[in-house]
């Protein structure tokens, strides 16, 4: 017991001796900070040189690669659009905006204004109206699935004669062929899903 009571004494002992110690810490971190006042300068060149490079997080940065024009040996570029059951043959040259489609002026084949604003919706995203010549035959479908072909057609002939406006033709979605289609119609129903009519009597 007397040994437990010597070290419990000693505790105490070891706990009441560090009151002075606390003051030499302060002494020292004083210190520094007169040194650092008397240098501020040296201190921010130093900062400045070791100042690391800022780093991307978001990975290395891939640039997009200009494809190359392509050309037939008339000087146009060709490309082939689809919409529904329609199918577009397009070539497209540098001209004054007229747009021939299977032998006829647009006005007179596309007689609707909203199916020539459906084709000529490149060209304005572009900032292209009035400088190429279209020459397009167009077979199957209706008149809409064909004004759709045709524009799918011009869109790609677009960005094959002129690369640099693949990006914004691309962000419009006039390249990419819209699947959209009628649904079958479906055994023991009206139309696709469209029930009979019920009769109760």
């Amino acid at each position: 017991m007397a040994d437990k009571k010597k070290s419990l004494a000693d505790l105490g002992a070891l706990t009441s001796e560090p009151v002075e110690t606390p003051a030499a810490p302060e002494e020292a971190t004083s210190a520094p900070e007169a040194s650092e006042a008397e240098a501020p300068a040296e201190g921010a060149a130093a900062d400045v040189a070791e100042a690391p490079a800022p780093v991307s997080t978001q990975g290395p940065q891939i640039q997009a690669v200009l494809r190359e024009q392509q050309l037939d040996k008339h000087g146009r570029a060709y490309a082939t659009g689809r919409r529904k059951d329609a199918v577009a043959r397009v070539w497209l040259k540098p001209g004054s905006g007229k747009i021939v489609i299977n032998e006829r002026d647009q006005e007179v084949y596309f007689a609707r204004p909203t199916l020539r604003l459906v084709i000529n919706q490149p060209f304005g995203v572009t900032e292209r109206v009035g400088q190429y010549d279209i020459i397009a035959t167009v077979k199957g479908g209706g008149l809409s699935g064909q004004a759709g072909a045709v524009l799918h057609g011009i869109a790609q002939a677009l960005s094959r004669y002129e690369p640099a406006l693949r990006t914004t033709v691309k962000r419009a979605g006039f390249l990419t062929r819209d699947s959209r289609v009628v649904e079958r119609k479906k055994y023991g129903r009206a139309k696709a899903r469209r029930s009979f009519q019920f009769s109760k009597r």
